[in-house]
């Protein structure tokens, strides 16, 4: 008998996904939904970005791309990175990729090697540890809770690093909690990893300009860990490419050797023409985002007002991304109607038969006390979804 592989069987199915799908099939079957579950922004794709994937049909760019990207891509990379960050990197330190997932999978199957351990803060997004479990690596967690807004320290970080430490990977803005770190704490972590030069740091920039805080910050800033970080972002979250599929990693060009040999033989290049509609993307009109997030910024003010008005979700404003993680523990062990509520599995669950708003758990994401709402959606939208969950959570231990 023919047997699923033990490399696949360990892996976890994504939460956010598999509550999407659940979405997907009740409003098939005529339930009006509203789907709060998955991280994708209710805005279209720009038009200038549009027509350059048009031109670039038009003009035949429909070939085999080369591996690592065409090269004005990864020359509008360059030109990014020194424009919104003051960073340096040549094109021969860039490589394009399938969407940013495939950047950190990537880098995490170019460096791991069975038994090393990944430091990874709590919360996280989902896929993290289950990329490292891929790589057959040691996962060594950092819990950190609302009093410290879900950001690790210095003194936490240097207890878990180990002779076994090969990697540590964050993201800020953070998917789930919408925490940011400012300069200074991650300048306090910093000053832990020159100590540790073995240590790669994988950090996840795909939500840099959902910021409502200011001038983004990556610890990639700091010259003394210049051959330690490795930055990925890409274009799905700041330009409404969501489908385009087009990401992106900047790091040592020893590195991004090794992943363009990885991605030549799982992938080859990213869509050649998602790459042209990302040059235009790069290097046109960045006013687009700003008006995206002005619009993101009310409706995360509107989803922070409804979630204080309802007893028992606790949590702090989100500095950016667009999620709120509300711990919702204070209702585990009551009633719902004939459901008892255990964990933020069950709360979910209850928020999606009940309210008909799809949530997801905040488990799987190192957060087992929180559920996780994206306000990715219209105001009204999210509007009717908060009052249903209102009012939910209303007949819940009465």
């Amino acid at each position: 008998m023919i047997h699923i592989s033990e490399r696949l069987e360990v892996l976890s199915v994504s939460e956010t996904l598999a509550m999407n799908q659940r979405s997907r099939e009740m409003i098939r079957n005529g339930i009006d939904v509203i789907n709060l579950s998955i991280g994708e922004p209710d805005f279209d794709t720009p038009l200038h970005v549009k027509e350059a994937a048009i031109n670039a049909i038009n003009e035949n760019f429909t070939h085999y791309p080369p591996v690592a990207g065409f090269m004005d891509l990864r020359e509008a990379v360059t030109v990014k990175l020194k424009r919104d960050n003051r960073l340096d990197y040549s094109p021969e330190e860039i490589i394009i990729s399938t969407g940013a997932k495939q950047s950190l999978a990537n880098v995490i199957l170019s460096v791991l090697n069975p038994g090393d351990e990944v430091i990874i803060p709590q919360p996280f997004w989902v896929s993290y540890p289950e990329m490292v479990k891929l790589a057959q690596a040691e996962i060594v967690y950092i819990p950190t809770g609302i009093e410290q807004n879900y950001k690790i320290t210095p003194d936490q970080l240097e207890e878990r690093i180990t002779s076994k430490t090969r990697m540590f990977i964050f993201n800020s803005p953070s998917n789930p909690s919408g925490q940011i770190y400012s300069r200074d704490e991650l300048e306090g972590l910093a000053g832990v990893f020159e100590k540790h030069p073995e240590i790669l740091i994988l950090s996840d920039e795909i939500y840099e300009h959902i910021n409502y805080q200011g001038k983004h910050e990556t610890i990639a800033q700091f010259e003394s860990l210049r051959d330690q970080v490795v930055v990925v972002n890409g274009l799905s979250k700041a330009y409404a490419m969501t489908g385009w599929r087009v990401g992106y990693m900047a790091g040592p060009e020893w590195l991004v050797k090794a992943c363009q040999k990885l991605q030549g033989q799982f992938t080859s290049g990213a869509c050649s023409v998602s790459q042209k509609a990302a040059v235009a993307a790069l290097l046109g009109d960045q006013q687009v985002i700003r008006c995206m997030v002005n619009v993101l910024r009310e409706r995360r003010d509107l989803v922070v007002s409804y979630l204080r008005e309802i007893p028992g979700f606790e949590g702090e404003i989100p500095q950016g991304a667009f999620y709120v993680l509300p711990d919702i523990s204070s209702y585990f062990g009551k009633m719902a109607g004939d459901m008892e509520i255990n964990n933020a599995d069950d709360l979910s669950m209850y928020l999606l038969n009940k309210a008909h708003v799809a949530t997801v758990s905040g488990k799987p994401f190192g957060a087992p006390d929180c559920i996780r709402l994206s306000y990715a959606s219209s105001t009204k939208v999210l509007s009717e979804a908060m009052y249903r969950i209102k009012k939910a959570m209303e007949i819940v231990g009465g």
